[in-house]
Formats: structure tokens, C-alpha cells, sequence
């Protein structure tokens, strides 16, 4: 931080305007204001300035700065007169700032509004998209400081200048005069450079990952000297899985004659490396990870993996050490992976990375993975892993990340880069938390509607790891906004892999209609069962009796799939025995032939695990070594993707040999020694840092399903195919086979409701405007609560005339102290009346008898009255207020609110026990669209009381879903209203009657998706 020290300066350093951002490129830079410490650096930063570029700054050669000019470009009031700067490494790459000027174009002081903007990009770092960047930060200070207009003088053989100008998306003037262009822009976001904005920090933030995940050389740091340890394990993964680029060992402790470690070049530091080192992969301590990373920053590293533990999940000294080495990182412009972390792998042809703990390379195919935790990221990999044939051909990993205590590079990040990553089709994800949740939202609604993405998220508190936003939505709610911006959420791995394989090789399914056929009548209705309770609409399941051959299936598949009242069919088998048994490769060649008849539909096979049935179905395709084979690097029995099995398990193994006394402090800066965060093995060293939870434990109940792969051969019947001849096509299509009924069922599911989410994102609904909304009349009336205090929740009487500004109406509640003013209280509203008691136990609890209904006269409102006072106690404790009588219906309830973290939530529910005892509510997040609205209303288990539901006469919806658009528009519109609830609203057959609300405001929350693209700040 700067802290100027000119005494005319007007405001103090605006820390809060510093910021790291992510170029075009994937690299980053640090914007923060340019202070009077900043003489030499704008001095060195201009000489490395081309004549051009300073022509172009300048209308005219200047080849240096005067004393008089740096004095003027780093001495700033920080309101009429700013200076930014981009800088990398602590030096200057780029400049922007802007002058406030009145109408005559001269210097100017509030309320002047405009202001005269002028940049200076550094030539290496021209097209990197620093003034974008520059360009969103400026306007954000300047309207921070009243500024509502920029102008900029141009020449016009500037065209990357102007360019940057007109592509920002705000609305412009261009005018010509004296051979000069001027653009004047209106500052204020609109639709258009809100587009922009986030178009390019996917761009950005996509390469940023890509430069991770498809490097060109790779050092790894922290190499012991003989085999075992976090460093020479990687280096091994790294070579065994053919990585295609260069792989350089780096170790402070090798010996100066030492030139290979396993076939690859041994260095003692980053800086002896002769040519560029796009990725470092640190296996050191955390005590020697600073002095790595300004070895791997001033060689030009472009990104880092960091392996060791001892950050933010070991305690408060752990969580400043994370925050200094994200800092440190970001001076040079580098992105981190971890700390804690795993690695990450990604297996193209063309890359063949292995930068993990996992001994083997994952098959490649479509399915990108991420987990924040080790342990997790292991079970994925080894359940993908055994599904056989289910991972084989297109259907495998394209890449992994597992990203540690995510402190830099975190799942938003990831999901940039997969939104438009052709070589996945399928996105899993496990998240132990989601540090920016309005972005994810907004990121996987994206994401949504070009590829299928499947979320694991942990209920529990973060781990000690992970910066989260605070929020006061409970998780459940969470879960409701991550389906409605189109994510598949399941609820465990098991689920999250059964979901995955289907949607990577099954067409979406076009509605809920099941068919389901199979040699097994009971298992047949077993799976109607489970899709009547997963809300599908199964027909009745044709028995094909268990004499049925491979030609049965075929026959009765093939029906099934032309049949236009089918979307989906789930094939049932048990094994046969006997004289004319089918073979189990015939009857995967059956099933394969059937299917590609017909395409556009999902097919899939529940089976039960008996007389290797499972086994055959899996080897259709399988391609993974035959039993007893060993696969490279593992050993015998070594399962693949367990490291524990691989690695040492001793805190000296883990982190590489032990070296003589006389080592001492080199050894430690070497990085031979990696201690664990919880000793539990290398595992633990390495980021997984935790045991695998007992309910993901493998048991039989959940082993891992096989899937039948189907080339694209010439259909046929035929002997079972030779073991040999089972290679899959690189396209073929995948059947996936489940053990139980349940597990097949649920990844249906999830499958239909995807693709009707899918279908309706492709249209998505309006919000509507209301002639009758006074928005002006209701930000003067809460500017002037808001001038009483910080955070207030308004009377009664404001919240009637604020609500009415929007269009809702509340029925009026008249205090009724004593029994003679709840009379005067009805005569003011006419009979008939309701007297309730509003004491804080008695509120919206009728079933206590703190109301009393349909008081038609003077008579029963004074007997209620006294009834009220003998059962409850005196009117003080009471509080009684008297109502007008509304229509019969359902009573339901309306909220809204503001969440720091995921924005603001209109929820809805019916009043009582069913959102407050049963938890029935739905949630949308603003602004709520007019399709919102109606899927809202809809969405309670308990709608079917609103809609005539044995009987009862059907209440008036459409005015319920026109509330909830007023409520959105209410927050929407103004966010200093951080709360409302309506309860009850009792919806009639003919329109609703608001008969209780209130209203909270407070200063608005800041909205970081509205300003300028920065990095999560440390």
C-alpha cells in the first residue's frame, strides 16, 4: 500500500481502489493509484516508451518528463485529479488518469461532471488488454467521485486507442475537429458494456487456466535426490504420462556435476534453466515457497502449483503466509494453483500432463473434473477409473484440477475455461465452498446452456482453507439457486459420477416418459417404483421372462425407442443359465445395435452383479489392462489412484531423502523435506489433507458401475467378441450400466430436469414493467428513512406507503389498546373485522387463538376482546390491532431479501407449518423473469392447494405471480431495501390481500459483479 505524503492532497490514499486483474493473455497485474513515491518508476516506466507511443500520448515528440511533469502526473487529489497504474513486478507497465474539467474544457471541482482521460501503455505490453482493464477501473473511481461523462482527444492514426474506446461498450459521441477524434461516453454501465465486461473476463480468466493446464515446459522444484518424496514422485508422473513438453528437475541441493534426475535435467535454481518455464510445480516447504516464487517471478514463470501444506488450514500464521504468497505471486503476474493442492492433469494428445500425486494418468475423454479436496479429487478419479469400459473412448477425463485451499485459482476460474473447452462436454464438480456465489451462479447459468455441469456441495462450514463470503441463506436455499441457474446437484460422488457418465454419452432425453424392459419382472417394477418417486412418468415394464434371448432385446429395445410416447428407456437384466443362456457379449451387442437404430434417445441398463454379467458388459469396451496385468508405474497390486500406496508414508518420505547434517539450510531450501498438514501420509502432504468421509467408502452396495460401449460396427448378432477386438471406436456410444435400480434412476432424473431447464434457458422469460411503479417516489421516500439511521426496520405506516409506490396494496392494522379503540378501529375500516394479537409469540401463530375472525358487529368484537385478555393476559402484552376481513384462500408467504454473498432472493411459500416446520419454500434470485414467477408458485410441494386440490376451488395465481414481479422489482430497483416480508398473503379465488409486512432498509451492499473485473483481494 502507498501512503502519500503531500499535504495538498484532499482525501487519503483510497486503498480500496487497488486491484489485480487478469489480462487477455491469462497473465495479471496490479492496479492501485499512482502516488508522490512513484517519481522514479513513471521516470523508468517513460523511457521504455516508444517515440510513437509517446506521440500519440502527447500530439506532438516529447522525448522525456520534465521535473514539472512528473510532478503533475504523481501528485493527485484522488477527486478532481487521478492517477492509475498497471504495474507487474512493482514497475510501471501502463498509465491512466483523468482530470475533472467544466464546460469550457478547464480544470474544474465539483459538481462538475466530466472529466478528461488520457492513457500511456508501455509498448511490450500493448494488445495484452491493459487499457480495457485501466479503462473499467478509472470509470469506477470516477463515477465513485461524482463523474458521469469521460472525454478523450485522440488522433486518429491511434486506432488502438479509439478501438479500445468504442468496443467498451458505453454510449458514445464521436465528433472531428482539427485533425483530432473526441469521444465523449457516458459512464454509467449499460447492458451493452456489462457484455463486454464479463466477455472479456472469460477470455481472460479462461487463458489463465489454459496457461496451467497446457504448458510448454514445466520445472518441478523440491526434486529429491533418490526416489520417494512429493517432488520425484510428480517428476515421475509427469515423465510416465508422456508429457509433451520440456521437463526440467530443480533442486538447491543437487550437485554441481549433477546432470539428470531419471532422464531429465537437473538444475539447482529456476534461473539456471536456459529458455522459458511456462509452469512450476512446488514441492518445498512452506517456510522456502517465497524464495521459490521470486526465483520462478523473475524468470518468467507463468504459473504455479504449490503442493505444500501449512497455509490457511493449519491457523491464523498459515492464513497471513497464504495471503503473502498470494501477494507475492501476483507482483510477477503469475496465477496459483493451491495451496494444499493435489495437481492437476490434462489428458490431451498434444499436452500429456500429470502434474498431481495421482501415480496414473486418467483415460482421456470429455468429462472435466474439479475438487477443492485431495481426498475427493482421489475418489473421482479412481471411480472413473473402474468403471472400465464407462471411461473408455470420449467418455474418460479431459482434464482435473483439484485446487487445495483454492487461494488464487478457484472453480469460477475453471468453469471460464470450460465453457468454451472443446475437448469437454461434461463438467463434475466437488465443492467443499463457493467463495463468490453470485459469480458462480451467473458463470454456470452460462455454462448451463452449453454443457452439462454436476455439482457436489459440501453442507458443513468451510474448510479453515478457504476465504468465504459470509451468507444468511441457509444451504438448502443455496442448493434451490444453483438448479435454477441450470446445475445438476446431487448429493454425493457416487451420484455425481452415475450423473456424469450418462450425460456424456446419452442424448438429453425430450421429457419424463420412461419405457422399461428386461429379463426380470421384479426388477422391472423395482425401477417403475423408483421413477414414479423421482417425479418420472414411467410406463409399465414389459417382462421379457428370463428365457428371452439377445434377439428379445434387441426386438423389444428397438420397439421401445420408436415408440414417440417413450423419451427414455431403462433396460433391466439378470443373468440366465441353462441350455441357451445368452451370452452376456451378445447381449451387449444386441443392446448396442438397437440403440443406434434409433438415436436421440437415452438408454440404460440396470443389472444385477451375478455370474460375471457386469464383468462382460464392462469389458464390451474396456480398455484398460487385462486382469493381472500391471500398469505402468504402479507395481502388482498398486491401486492407480491411491498415491499413499506409491509414495512413502513417513514425513521423511514424503518429502524426499534426508540429507546430511552438513546440508542443513541448504536442504531446507531445497525442499527435501515436505512435512504433512496432519501427518497423515503424502496424501496429506500434498493437499488432500483429510480422510475420505465414511459414507464415500467403497462397499459393494456401491461399487462402481460398468457401462456397455457400443462401437460403430455394422449391426450384427453374433458370438461373443473376442477380448482382443473390444477396442472402442473414438466415437462410439456408450451405454451406461448401473447395479441398482435407485442409482440409474436418480442420473435419469437429473438428466430430464436438465434438459427441460435447458430448453426453457433457450427462451428466457421478461420482466415486466407496471405503469403504476413510482420508482422515483420510493428512492426520495427511502433516502429520507434512510437519513434516520444506518439500518432501520420502518413503521408501519412508511412500509404501507412505500409498498404502494409498487403497486401492493397491505390491508391497514389499526392499534386497538383498549376495548373502545379496536371499536373505533372497525367503524374507520367496516364490519366485517379480524382482531389479532400481534405480541412477538403470538404473531402469525392462529393455531394459538391469538385471532378471531368474521367480527360482525360491535357486540363480538367486545367479547373477542375481553376473550383475548382473560386467555393471553392485558392488552399491553397482547397488542392487539384490528383488520378488515378479506377474502377466503390460501394463506401463503413472500420474502425477499439481500444476500452479501449471493445477491438478492425472492423466496415463496405457503404460511404456517409448511415453510416454517417443513422447510417448503422455493427460491429465485432477482430479478425474478414473469417464467420465474410462474415456475416459483409451482415449484412447493404444497402447490396443489392453489390449485383446487380435492376439491377446493383453484385460487387466483396469476395475481400471485404479478406480487412476487412487483416485490423483485421493489429490490431490484432499490437496494437499499435489504428485506421484505409479506405474510400473510391470502390468495383468494379472485386477487390477493396483503395482511401483514414489513420492511427492512440499510445502506446498500457493494456489488463487485457491477464494477470492474478484479481478483478475489488478499
Amino acid at each position: 500500500m502507498q501512503t502519500p505524503a503531500d499535504p495538498q492532497d484532499r482525501h487519503e490514499y483510497p486503498s480500496h481502489w487497488e486491484a489485480d486483474v487478469v489480462l487477455r493473455d491469462g497473465g495479471t497485474a496490479r492496479v492501485r493509484p499512482i502516488t508522490v513515491d512513484d517519481a522514479e518508476r513513471l521516470v523508468s516506466f517513460y523511457e521504455q516508451v516508444s517515440d510513437e507511443s509517446k506521440y500519440y500520448r502527447f500530439f506532438a515528440p516529447y522525448p522525456r518528463l520534465s521535473a514539472k511533469d512528473v510532478h503533475r502526473f504523481t501528485h493527485h487529489d484522488f477527486v478532481d485529479r487521478v492517477g492509475l497504474a498497471a504495474t507487474i513486478g512493482g514497475e510501471f507497465i501502463a498509465t491512466v488518469r483523468y482530470d475533472r474539467i467544466g464546460p469550457g474544457g478547464t480544470p474544474a471541482s465539483a459538481p462538475a461532471d466530466e472529466a478528461e482521460v488520457a492513457f500511456l501503455v508501455q509498448d511490450a505490453h500493448q494488445g495484452r488488454g491493459v487499457a480495457s482493464a485501466l479503462l473499467e477501473h478509472i470509470a469506477a473511481v470516477a463515477r465513485e467521485r461524482g463523474i458521469r461523462r469521460f472525454a478523450a482527444e485522440v488522433l486518429p492514426a491511434n486506432t488502438k486507442m479509439i478501438k479500445v474506446f468504442m468496443d467498451a461498450g458505453y454510449t458514445q459521441k464521436r465528433s472531428f475537429e482539427d485533425g483530432v477524434v473526441r469521444l465523449e461516453f457516458d459512464l454509467e454501465p449499460t447492458d451493452r458494456s456489462l457484455a463486454v465486461q464479463r466477455a472479456r473476463e472469460q477470455r481472460a480468466e479462461a487463458r489463465s487456466v489454459r496457461r496451467l493446464l497446457a504448458p510448454g515446459s514445466v520445472a518441478v522444484i523440491g526434486v529429491g535426490r533418490t526416489p520417494g518424496g512429493v517432488g520425484r514422485s510428480v517428476l515421475g508422473n509427469l515423465r510416465d504420462a508422456g508429457f509433451t513438453g520440456r521437463l526440467h528437475a530443480v533442486n538447491r541441493a543437487f550437485p554441481d556435476d549433477l546432470k539428470e534426475v531419471d532422464g531429465v535435467p537437473a538444475h539447482r535454481s529456476v534461473r539456471d534453466i536456459d529458455g522459458p518455464v511456462d509452469l512450476a510445480v512446488v514441492a518445498v516447504p512452506a517456510e522456502h515457497v517465497p524464495d521459490v516464487v521470486t526465483e520462478c517471478g523473475e524468470h518468467g514463470v507463468q504459473g504455479l502449483v504449490v503442493l505444500a501444506a501449512g497455509y490457511a488450514e493449519s491457523g491464523p500464521d498459515g492464513r497471513e503466509r497464504q495471503r503473502a504468497l498470494v501477494r507475492q505471486a501476483r507482483t510477477y503476474g503469475m496465477r496459483i494453483i493451491g495451496p494444499n493442492a493435489f495437481g492437476i492433469i490434462n489428458t490431451a494428445d498434444g499436452v500429456r500432463l500429470n502434474a498431481s500425486l495421482a501415480p496414473e494418468m486418467p483415460r482421456p475423454g470429455r468429462i472435466g473434473l474439479f475438487a477443492q479436496s485431495g481426498a475427493i479429487g482421489i475418489a473421482l478419479l479412481s471411480r472413473l477409473h473402474r468403471r472400465g469400459g464407462g471411461v473408455t473412448g470420449t467418455t474418460g477425463v479431459s482434464t482435473f484440477v483439484s485446487s487445495g485451499n483454492r487461494a488464487d485459482v478457484s472453480g469460477n476460474d475453471v468453469l471460464q475455461y470450460w465453457y468454451d473447452d472443446p475437448e469437454t462436454d461434461v463438467v463434475l464438480m466437488y465443492l467443499e465452498s463457493i467463495g463468490n456465489p453470485r459469480k458462480f451462479t451467473r458463470l454456470a447459468r452460462r455454462t448451463g446452456a452449453a454443457k452439462p455441469l454436476v455439482v457436489v456441495q459440501g453442507a458443513g462450514q468451510a474448510p479453515p482453507g478457504h476465504a468465504v463470503r459470509a451468507t444468511r441463506l441457509p444451504h438448502a436455499t443455496v442448493s434451490a439457486l444453483l438448479r435454477q441457474a441450470g446445475v445438476i446437484r446431487v448429493d454425493t460422488i457416487t451420484e455425481l459420477v452415475d450423473a456424469g457418465l450418462l450425460l456424456a454419452r446419452q442424448p438429453l432425453p425430450a421429457g419424463p416418459r420412461v419405457a422399461i424392459l428386461g429379463n426380470s419382472e421384479s426388477l422391472g417394477l423395482l425401477t417403475y417404483d423408483r421413477c414414479l418417486a423421482e417425479g418420472l412418468r414411467p410406463a409399465r415394464p414389459l417382462d421379457l421372462t428370463t428365457r428371452a434371448s439377445a434377439a428379445d432385446f434387441h426386438r423389444a429395445l428397438s420397439r421401445a425407442l420408436a415408440d414417440d410416447s417413450c423419451d427414455a428407456v431403462v433396460v433391466t437384466a439378470i443373468p440366465t443359465i441353462g441350455e441357451g443362456a445368452v451370452g452376456d457379449a451378445e447381449l451387449a451387442e444386441a443392446l448396442r445395435s438397437a440403440a443406434e437404430e434409433v438415436s436421440g434417445k437415452p438408454v440404460l441398463v440396470v443389472h444385477v452383479e451375478l455370474g460375471g454379467l457386469a464383468e462382460a458388459l464392462s469389458a464390451a469396451g474396456r480398455t484398460a489392462p487385462s486382469a493381472g496385468a500391471t500398469a505402468p508405474g504402479t507395481g502388482g497390486g498398486a491401486h492407480p489412484f491411491r498415491p499413499a500406496e506409491r509414495l512413502p508414508t513417513t514425513e521423511a518420505a514424503q518429502a524426499g531423502e534426508r540429507l546430511p547434517a552438513a546440508d542443513g539450510a541448504e536442504a531446507a531450501q531445497a525442499g527435501e523435506r515436505l512435512p504433512a498438514a496432519d501427518g497423515a501420509g503424502a496424501a496429506g502432504a500434498a493437499g488432500a489433507g483429510e480422510r475420505l468421509p465414511a459414507a464415500e467408502a467403497v462397499d459393494p452396495a456401491e461399487a462402481v458401475a460398468p457401462s456397455v460401449t457400443l462401437p460403430r460396427s455394422p449391426k450384427r448378432f453374433g458370438p461373443e467378441i473376442p477380448e482382443t477386438s473390444r477396442t472402442p471406436h473414438p466415437h462410439s456410444r456408450l451405454i451406461p450400466a448401473y447395479p441398482a435400480a435407485e442409482r440409474a434412476v436418480r442420473a435419469l432424473a437429473e438428466a430430464v430436469k436438465y434438459a427441460q431447464w435447458q430448453r426453457e434457458a433457450a427462451e428466457p422469460g421478461k420482466v415486466p414493467e407496471y405503469d403504476d411503479i413510482d420508482e422515483r417516489g420510493a428512492a426520495e421516500l427511502i433516502g429520507g428513512l434512510l437519513e434516520r439511521g444506518e439500518g432501520l426496520t420502518i413503521g408501519a405506516e412508511e412500509t404501507c406507503r412505500l409498498l404502494g409506490r409498487y403497486g401492493i396494496d397491505v390491508h391497514r392494522a389499526l392499534p386497538a389498546p383498549t376495548p373502545g379503540a379496536a371499536v373505533d378501529a372497525a367503524r374507520a375500516l367496516g364490519y366485517p373485522v379480524a382482531l389479532k394479537a400481534t405480541a412477538p409469540h403470538l404473531r402469525h401463530r392462529a393455531d394459538l387463538g391469538g385471532v378471531r375472525l368474521d367480527l360482525a358487529d360491535e357486540e363480538q368484537l367486545r367479547r373477542a376482546y375481553d376473550e383475548l385478555s382473560e386467555l393471553f393476559g392485558p392488552p399491553e402484552e397482547l397488542r392487539p390491532v384490528v383488520q378488515r376481513m378479506a377474502p377466503r384462500g390460501v394463506d401463503t408467504l413472500v420474502r425477499a431479501v439481500i444476500d452479501p454473498a449471493a445477491g438478492a432472493v425472492v423466496s415463496f411459500g405457503l404460511a404456517g407449518a409448511a415453510s416454517q416446520l417443513l422447510g417448503d419454500m422455493a427460491h429465485r434470485l432477482v430479478p425474478v423473469t414473469d417464467r420465474d414467477a410462474t415456475s416459483l408458485v409451482r415449484s412447493i410441494r404444497t402447490a396443489p392447494l392453489l390449485f383446487g386440490w380435492r376439491g377446493s376451488a383453484p385460487v387466483d395465481t396469476p395475481a400471485l405471480e404479478e406480487l412476487l414481479l412487483r416485490v423483485s422489482r421493489l429490490v431490484d430497483d432499490h437496494p437499499e431495501v435489504v428485506a421484505v416480508t409479506l405474510e400473510p398473503v391470502v390468495v383468494a379465488p379472485q386477487g390477493v390481500n396483503v395482511l401483514g409486512a414489513t420492511v427492512r432498509l440499510a445502506p446498500p451492499p457493494a456489488r463487485d459483479d457491477l464494477g470492474p473485473r478484479t481478483l478475489p483481494a488478499y
